[in-house]
C-alpha cells in the first residue's frame, strides 16, 4: 500500500480554521481535494493545497509507487495547535491587553484506495499465472 505523509509546521492561524478546510477534503480523492481547496474561500486553504501536493510528491517517491495521482486519496488530516504568539496592544488609561497570534501544525496522509490497491494485486498475479502457462 502507497502512502505519503506531509507536515506543515507554524502555519500563522489557528487550528480550528484549519480544521474546517480539511474536513472538506478527509477522505476525498486527491483531484477532488485539490479541486475544493482551489475554490475555498479560506485563507488557509493555500497552505493545506501545499501540504496536499507534498503529500503526494512523497507517496510518488516511494518503491513501487506507479506515479498515477488519481489511485491516491487523502487518508487522514489533521491540525494540532501550535506554539502561539503573545503580543501586547495599547489599551486605554494605561492598560494593555494582550493579543494572541494562534499557528498550527497540518498533517496530511495520503494513501491508495484499497479497492484500487486490490485490483493491481489481483491484475498481477492473474498476468503471472497466464504467462507461466
Amino acid at each position: 500500500m502507497i502512502e505519503g505523509r506531509a507536515t506543515s509546521r507554524y502555519v500563522r492561524t489557528s487550528a480550528q480554521k484549519a480544521k474546517l478546510v480539511l474536513d472538506l477534503i478527509r477522505g476525498k480523492n486527491v483531484d477532488a481535494a485539490l479541486a475544493t481547496l482551489r475554490f475555498s474561500s479560506r485563507g488557509v486553504a493555500k497552505d493545506v493545497e501545499k501540504t496536499v501536493l507534498s503529500a503526494v510528491a512523497n507517496a510518488q517517491q516511494q518503491e513501487g509507487a506507479d506515479g498515477e495521482v488519481e489511485n491516491l486519496s487523502v487518508w487522514a488530516c489533521h491540525a494540532d495547535q501550535g506554539p502561539t504568539l503573545k503580543r501586547i496592544r495599547p489599551a486605554p488609561q494605561g492598560r494593555a491587553f494582550r493579543v494572541l497570534k494562534r499557528t498550527t501544525h497540518l498533517t496530511v496522509v495520503v494513501r491508495e484506495r484499497p479497492e484500487v490497491a486490490a485490483v493491481t494485486r489481483v491484475g498481477d498475479t492473474d498476468i503471472a499465472e497466464s504467462e507461466a502457462d
